[in-house]
């Protein structure tokens, strides 16, 4: 697939090729139409330049918008604002810093009345400045017949940028503010820019949207150095993010497009918004004939991001912390520790009775501590309101335990969406195909081929969650159709079985070939003329490498299903699909070598191959893997920033990069790595961006909403989970690390419906907020937690011993953890450094005596679908009492054991 420029609509999916030769060699289109509309910003008109001891920057004569933001201290090449397009952007429509919109209505009107300073701008009024006022100006001729008085002052406050808006109402009647935004476009443009220079020069955003708790992180993309912070100053409740797609910016994927800052969003939530539940409750403001109101953001630096919540602290901000985070399992409880310096009032709970919040008898001074149980599925927010008025909102999302989820996203696969066609033209029967859950109805046609195709991301997700699924939780009837799909569609279709391509994969079995095919073949209803509709001959590419690892771990899922469960799996021996697994590991590089120097999502398992062919004693096949992807290992040392791909810029290679780096013990790229995931990666108190990694184009390849737009879940968050969680292991002091990775690793299960079915992702735009409507790619990120999910054991510092999916209790015996990953196959003893794997059976309990180090293991009794139990220690300082392992490194246990101990033999 080639690299692709697009807008909000499948329309731009026809201009992709043109735009990507305008984005690389000429001018976009959007400037050009731009170019012949008047300036308004009146740029030359001059700029005054402001010094604070941590920020610094320009502010222009003209329209006293924010022309430069920069660190006082920092690279003089690094800018806040997207200051190189300052020029392009200076006309009508364009959005800046000190930007207000607003909707209002008077108490005589009916409809709401859409103002904006950057709509029809005019010069300001300057009014007097002086002492620790900036820069201050009427904005009346920039908001031409708005009834209200607006104005606008700059001022320092501390070591710090306040921006202040003051709104008088001076007729005689009450006025509402329905909507008041403050937009805050940050230099997140990365148009014609490569890698090195987009994380030298561009940041990234998260917001907080939790009323007067929230803020807003802007990260520079290399994940070092400090953290801009915008928080609420006064009377500026963080209560909902709007995108600025009026904002004529062209917006692609090199760019998200701006979002704005919304105080009150009751006059949205009335008209674009109708019907949809937004995070916090609109609100607006009620102006009494006379009254003034103030309005103020504050901008601070935090000196690092793992430092953003120490900061928070600093500046007298309600701080809450969940563990293990704010998506919670009907049967795993949560922790929720909360910290400011007023006392809590009230705690409220939306719907009613969707969480029950008990207060901890035993509470650390400066936190207190609740309790968090979810009682039913689905978004549930949570209100804290202050001593001093300050309201805080937390959002959760309540799930069903980590095994039902699985339970019923298997389910729903392998029956909802289970293909049986045996006329199908393009050979895709049987198999597990894309399902769009809002017409209740399987996608066998699409203009974007690989929809239906069964290959590339959004293709094959459905069918690699699928097979994913079996490593946690194998089940005879799914596998029975998966052995199916295995041997007469993936075999032999998807994976070329003819000639020298034997381990070819191809980009998509559904193409668009009318005069090939007979008649009827076609929807008339669909538009088949965009490039994305693939003649057979393009369908038929091996040459994407990012199409082999969704192969190579049906491949291996098979080989641990045989290896592991060979009353499940027996057709083939386990060393035949082990084979097959390296095969298609050793095809990636040699039949798709230009996407291959780039890391692949799912590029991990190609590490979890290598690592059984070590163990089962294949050194030939294991030598050659290893070789090959140190080769590209080594390709990856040499760049500043190696995670590079198909698209200018991604979230999604870093994952095979990093475990790479690490296994080869490339420390300098791991760690440019892992500090570039912690970039785009945060921790905060809502569930759809905690642990959420960026993505914000692949509802144009893999969604039913087709559009830009920052993407809740997607499959990058669990991938980037894996190096994350990961990293955490080498240093479990660490519990920034903890936190995302956990939160990212569940995020594969947050957005699976009651009913099982999986979405690509969730829509963050406020006039959406809801599950995309097709599985699309979800499968890849649905991956990483079937390979890497685990319950991790710590002790807190502050908060003490926790379970992270897990049900801990402590008593004079030690500790006890009830197990609730899905899988219930691996747990992390992070005061030990010990990593418990079971590669087959299931682990119910773990009892840990942290003076001598002592664990029990209570093995859940075997039966048809769980057999005898084969665990495996990732460190040597620990043995199985009274078993030797063989010659797998594994300890193999006897079938009825109940029990199984673990002592500590080194530390």
């Amino acid at each position: 697939m080639l690299t692709k420029i697009y807008s909000t609509t499948l329309l731009v999916l026809l201009q992709t090729a043109v735009f990507t030769l305008q984005a690389q060699q000429h001018e976009h289109p959007v400037w050009k139409a731009v170019r012949e509309q008047p300036a308004t910003l009146h740029v030359d008109g001059g700029e005054q330049k402001f010094a604070l001891p941590k920020l610094k920057g320009a502010i222009l004569q003209s329209s006293q918008t924010i022309a430069s933001l920069q660190q006082t201290n920092g690279d003089a090449a690094f800018d806040y604002t997207p200051v190189e397009l300052l020029h392009k952007r200076d006309r009508n429509l364009f959005y800046h810093l000190g930007d207000i919109n607003l909707r209002i209505k008077k108490s005589t009107d009916t409809e709401w009345t859409s103002y904006s300073t950057a709509a029809d701008r005019h010069d300001i009024n300057a009014l007097p400045a002086g002492q620790d006022i900036l820069a201050a100006a009427d904005l009346t001729p920039t908001l031409p017949n708005i009834p209200v008085h607006v104005s606008r002052t700059w001022k320092r406050k501390g070591d710090d940028l306040i921006l202040q808006f003051d709104i008088h109402n001076p007729t005689n009647q009450e006025i509402e503010i329905g909507s008041l935004g403050i937009p805050l476009p940050f230099n997140n443009n990365l148009e014609g820019k490569n890698l090195d220079q987009a994380h030298a020069h561009n940041v990234f955003m998260d917001p907080y949207i939790g009323m007067d708790a929230g803020y807003m992180q802007v990260n520079h993309l290399h994940g070092k150095g400090v953290s801009l912070l915008v928080l609420p100053e006064e009377n500026a409740p963080f209560e909902a993010y709007n995108p600025l797609n009026t904002d004529p910016t062209p917006r692609s994927i090199t760019f998200e497009g701006f979002h704005e800052w919304m105080i009150h969003s009751k006059a949205h939530a009335e008209t674009d918004w109708k019907g949809v539940e937004q995070w916090n409750e609109p609100t607006s403001k009620i102006l009494k004939p006379n009254e003034k109101a103030t309005f103020a953001l504050r901008f601070a630096l935090s000196p690092s991001i793992r430092e953003i919540e120490q900061t928070l602290v600093q500046y007298d901000r309600p701080l809450a912390i969940g563990a293990p985070g704010f998506v919670v399992p009907l049967n795993n409880p949560a922790k929720l520790f909360v910290q400011y310096e007023a006392n809590i009032k009230d705690i409220s709970v939306y719907p009613h009775n969707a969480l029950t919040i008990t207060k901890n008898k035993n509470t650390n001074g400066k936190w207190s501590g609740y309790q968090v149980k979810g009682n039913r599925w689905g978004r549930a927010r949570v209100t804290i309101t202050y001593a001093d008025g300050k309201q805080q909102t937390i959002h959760y999302k309540v799930i069903k335990s980590e095994r039902d989820v699985v339970n019923d996203l298997g389910n729903f696969l392998t029956t909802k969406q289970w293909y049986e066609n045996p006329n199908d033209p393009f050979h895709r029967s049987p198999s597990i195909i894309t399902y769009d859950n809002e017409v209740k109805r399987q996608v066998t046609e699409e203009q974007r081929a690989w929809y239906a195709g069964l290959s590339d991301e959004a293709g094959a997700g459905s069918w690699l969650a699928a097979m994913m699924k079996q490593v946690v939780q194998p089940n005879a009837d799914e596998i029975a159709k998966l052995k199916r799909f295995m041997n007469e569609t993936l075999y032999g279709n998807i994976q070329h079985k003819t000639g020298k391509d034997q381990y070819g994969v191809v980009k998509s079995l559904f193409y668009y070939e009318p005069d090939s095919m007979p008649a009827g073949t076609y929807s008339d209803s669909i538009n088949y003329t965009l490039w994305s509709a693939w003649p057979k001959k393009e369908a038929d590419n091996i040459g994407r490498s990012y199409n082999y690892p969704h192969v190579a771990a049906a491949h291996w899922v098979f080989y641990r299903l045989a290896r592991h469960y060979p009353h499940l799996v027996s057709e083939e021996s386990w060393d035949t699909y082990l084979d097959r697994a390296y095969e298609t590991s050793v095809a990636m590089v040699e039949k798709a070598p230009h996407y291959a120097q780039y890391g692949q999502m799912e590029g991990s398992i190609f590490l979890i191959i290598l690592q059984d062919l070590q163990r089962e004693g294949k050194t030939r096949e294991a030598a050659k893997l290893e070789s090959l992807m140190r080769e590209r290992a080594e390709h990856w040392r040499t760049l500043n920033y190696p995670f590079g791909s198909e698209m200018p810029w991604d979230s999604t290679g870093q994952e095979e990069v990093y475990m790479w780096s690490d296994y080869f013990g490339f420390d300098d790229k791991a760690t440019v790595t892992l500090n570039a995931i912690l970039a785009y990666m945060p921790t905060v108190p809502h569930w759809g961006y905690n642990g959420s990694a960026r993505r914000y184009w692949d509802f144009v390849y893999g969604g039913k909403l087709s559009r830009i737009e920052r993407q809740l879940h997607h499959y990058g968050s669990a991938l980037n989970a894996i190096p994350v969680l990961d990293a955490y292991r080498n240093a479990p002091e660490d519990y920034h690390l903890l936190r995302i990775g956990h939160a990212g690793m569940i995020g594969a299960l947050a957005n699976v419906t009651e009913e099982g079915f999986a979405p690509g992702a969730f829509h963050s735009y406020p006039s959406t907020l809801a599950n995309d409507g097709i599985t699309g790619d979800y499968g890849s990120g649905f991956y990483g937690y079937a390979a890497y999910a685990g319950t991790y054991i710590v002790q807190h510092p502050e908060f003490g011993w926790l379970a992270f999916s897990g049900n801990l209790t402590e008593n004079k015996k030690g500790i006890q953890v009830e197990i609730t990953t899905a899988g219930r196959n691996r747990i992390f003893v992070a005061s030990e450094q010990l990593m418990i794997h079971a590669e087959s059976g299931e682990i119910a309990k773990l009892d840990y005596q942290p003076k001598n180090g002592d664990i029990t293991l209570t093995l859940v009794g075997s039966g048809d679908n769980n057999p005898a139990a084969h665990l495996r220690l990732e460190q040597d300082s620990y043995e199985v009492v009274g078993i030797q392992k063989n010659e797998q490194g594994k300890y193999s246990i006897p079938a009825g054991t109940k029990q199984v101990k673990l002592k500590r033999v080194s530390r």
